[in-house]
């Protein structure tokens, strides 16, 4: 039965050869390594090519969900071994308190006469929202917005979750930068301003850990130029 001839030694490849595929396929390896895998992965972006491939906040994502399942792990193993560790609780016995033979006189009070106060003072408008955005999360859904701005620029917010307290993580990116302002877990509400670090995208990712669907209400103004959903 013939199958196939046996290559001659001249047509095999040189151990040269051989080492030099092996150092370009390392090479290549470990060029997609750092500006794809680790970025894309891990959120780590040495060269930049993941920011301008957008495959690092794909990972700063990854990295995130990582922590929050990581917290509500931990969160609910101390609360099965407080529940466990708790014996039952004695309640104790309401003391009555004797009545006192002293009364107490207590001084009459003195009349004044009503004086006219001055004019109430006018009452400040809530200031006018230029965004607002509702979204409807099912337990275990991630949404995130962000907005683009100039570096120092202020920008003013209002969150509510309707429904239940959602996790949120407000954070930015741009210009080969991140920064991340501020973290919360099982927060119903929220308010405040936020100031630009850098010139780039900053804003908020929510996740509802809740059994049942929550409403995210979003309301943003101030100085930035539009509000984008990310995911």
């Amino acid at each position: 039965m013939y199958n196939t001839d046996i290559p001659n030694r001249e047509e095999l490849p040189s151990t040269a050869k051989l080492i030099r595929s092996t150092i370009v396929a390392a090479i290549v390896a470990l060029v997609l390594l750092v500006t794809v895998v680790m970025p894309a992965e891990y959120a780590l972006d040495p060269t930049g090519a993941g920011r301008l491939l957008g495959l690092t906040e794909m990972g700063e994502i990854k990295e995130q969900l990582a922590e929050e399942a990581a917290a509500d792990a931990e969160a609910e193993m101390v609360a099965v071994q407080s529940s466990s560790a708790q014996g039952p609780q004695e309640v104790a016995e309401p003391v009555m308190a004797e009545p006192s033979d002293e009364s107490v006189s207590a001084p009459e009070a003195e009349i004044t006469a009503a004086k006219p106060g001055p004019a109430a003072e006018p009452v400040a408008v809530e200031p006018q929202w230029q965004d607002e955005v509702r979204v409807v999360l099912t337990p275990g859904e991630g949404t995130e917005f962000k907005l683009t701005m100039e570096e120092g620029a202020v920008a003013r917010y209002s969150w509510a979750s309707e429904g239940g307290p959602i996790n949120y993580d407000t954070h930015g990116n741009g210009s080969g930068q991140s920064i991340s302002y501020e973290k919360g877990r099982g927060v119903p509400e929220d308010e405040g301003e936020l100031e630009a670090a850098f010139t780039g995208d900053h804003g908020w990712f929510f996740r509802n850990r809740n059994d049942n669907n929550i409403t995210l209400v979003l309301r943003t103004g101030g100085d930035y130029g539009q509000l984008k959903k990310v995911l």
